[in-house]
């Protein structure tokens, strides 16, 4: 059900990604974090321990986010913040258990368990291991001509599973255009903090391929929806 599963360079290019546009410009490069240079690694991160992974099962919501107002999810980790706005009208069933999930704490304590440089960064997954999930599914499938380029917020999925599946592993697109399948639910866009996006997705080992091990641990401290 999740997308972020270790697998074949070729194949796990086309299964980690999916989102649709939904903004972006300069403000994408801004990144905000109470990180201090003195505490930041060679990597420009604070160095953190890995979190103990764990299962976690949740209620899948049976509403979408009411309407009239914009989403946005603040990711804070120990290399910097971004900003997710969520694409509530193209992907409503995606975005309302996305909001819901955070709004329970589900990805606080998780990590980016799949990081391949110069494609995606992938996370949520509260076991680490890149098969774990919520303990449901949503489907948004995405229109055909959807494109996840630099900054595109996608749900992960396996092979198996119909177009649009999701459950809680996501991946942020850091190329400039992934080349991927109009397969993967989008859940929208990062507006702000793509620096920080950006210093992430160089911390995966080059030599793991399609398998983004990542070389340091990056952790999703908090994570909170914001309305307006």
């Amino acid at each position: 059900m999740e997308l972020g599963r270790r697998l074949p360079l070729a194949l796990a290019l086309l299964l980690v990604l999916a989102l649709p546009a939904c903004g972006g410009g300069d403000s994408d490069k801004e990144t905000s974090s109470d990180t201090t240079t003195a505490q930041l690694d060679a990597n420009g991160c604070r160095p953190v321990t890995a979190p103990q992974g764990a299962q976690k099962t949740e209620q899948k919501p049976k509403k979408a986010l009411p309407a009239g107002k914009t989403y946005d999810v603040l990711i804070h980790t120990n290399c910097g913040d971004f900003t997710i706005r969520l694409a509530t009208k193209t992907a409503p069933a995606t975005t309302s258990s996305f909001a819901s999930l955070v709004q329970k704490k589900f990805f606080d304590g998780t990590v980016f368990h799949r990081i391949v440089p110069g494609f995606v960064i992938q996370g949520g997954d509260p076991t680490g291991t890149g098969t774990g999930g919520p303990g449901y599914s949503t489907v948004d499938k995405p229109p055909a001509n959807t494109k996840y380029t630099e900054g595109v917020v996608a749900m992960a999925k396996t092979g198996a599973e119909p177009p649009g599946t999701s459950g809680s592993q996501f991946f942020v697109v850091t190329a400039p255009d992934a080349g991927l399948p109009p397969d993967y639910a989008v859940l929208g866009k990062v507006v702000k903090g793509l620096d920080t996006v950006d210093l992430i997705g160089q911390l995966g080992d080059p030599s793991s391929g399609g398998q983004g091990i990542p070389i340091e641990v990056v952790v999703i401290e908090k994570a909170t929806l914001n309305a307006h």
